[in-house]
């Protein structure tokens, strides 16, 4: 790190600290001292064990359920800019609460929105993420946003593989862009799914928009929930002929029963980074680290370096 720069000091919320303790040993530094108090009727209080005075502030905490987790990282923002932090960073692998990004029906709430107030208000002075569930929620935001993407790790795991025959493919239209920006990279055709639900969390229908027959598949998503919708486009991709499905997704909320189904369908692998950790085991499941791709944009943000350079894809 630059001595001419106000030193850095990462700390970490109580569900990320596996994170922090990876960014740290790639940055060579110690996770900075922290207590989190818990009272007996669920509040809790924030406290920096070690002084913070003019120094650059990164907190690690991603925003998964439940709300504790967004608490936490807000309580922490607060005391930092108490304790006369220069600057704070909050790094967040994944925004949670980012798929109510817009008005779809009357009458509801924009929680992204809502939480980049929340944010703000509390005093962040930058955000570092990854593969938003929208990009557009970057513009919620009146402080700068660094907004990382997983491409930078899967396509070098994907080209690992050495599949023959690769076709990229989408579980859902929405994910069209980035399922594109991977097919393009790769040099391979693009398949889509076609998915109209019953209400949140489950497909009515599904249909395939493309020629999978004796191809090896890969379905391209930025978050697993329930696994009702990978699951059902790797059964479905099978049974138009693909040789074998993968799936990757960069953020890994699988709520029950999702491990059950991963393990019950066709797909061969379920593929995903470490930014939420991963609740039950799935023998299906492969987990690369993205602390590496944290700890370099974070270094770059200290120094005044570009970040753009890390990208493969966008």
């Amino acid at each position: 790190m630059n001595p001419n720069l106000p030193p850095i000091k990462v700390f970490s919320g109580t569900k990320s600290r596996y994170m922090a303790e990876e960014i740290c040993k790639e940055l060579g530094i110690e996770l900075g001292a922290m207590n989190i108090q818990h009272f007996a009727d669920g509040e809790f209080e924030v406290s920096f064990e070690e002084s913070i005075r003019g120094c650059e502030v990164y907190l690690v905490q991603s925003t998964f359920p439940n709300s504790d987790n967004l608490m936490e990282l807000l309580l922490m923002v607060d005391a930092a800019k108490r304790a006369s932090a220069k600057s704070v960073i909050a790094v967040m692998p994944y925004f949670g609460w980012a798929r109510q990004d817009r008005k779809d029906k009357p009458r509801v709430s924009i929680a992204a929105k809502l939480v980049s107030n929340l944010l703000q208000a509390a005093g962040i002075d930058r955000v570092i993420t990854m593969d938003l569930h929208a990009d557009q929620i970057q513009g919620f935001f009146d402080v700068p946003v660094d907004h990382l993407y997983a491409s930078s790790v899967f396509i070098p795991y994907i080209q690992s593989l050495k599949l023959d025959d690769l076709v990229i493919a989408t579980p859902d239209v929405g994910g069209a862009k980035r399922a594109n920006s991977y097919a393009k990279y790769l040099n391979v055709p693009l398949v889509l799914c076609h998915k109209q639900r019953a209400k949140a969390n489950v497909v009515a229908t599904m249909t395939v928009i493309g020629d999978v027959k004796d191809k090896n598949v890969i379905l391209i998503d930025d978050m697993v929930d329930t696994a009702g919708t990978i699951t059902k486009a790797a059964d479905l991709m099978l049974s138009e002929g693909a040789k074998s499905v993968r799936a990757l997704a960069t953020h890994a909320i699988m709520s029950d029963p999702a491990s059950e189904r991963v393990e019950n369908c066709g797909l061969t692998e379920m593929i995903f980074t470490n930014s939420i950790p991963l609740k039950k085991n799935c023998s299906k499941a492969t987990i690369i680290s993205v602390a590496k791709l944290f700890a370099d944009t974070i270094r770059r943000v200290h120094n005044f370096e570009s970040i753009s350079s890390q990208y493969l894809i966008k």
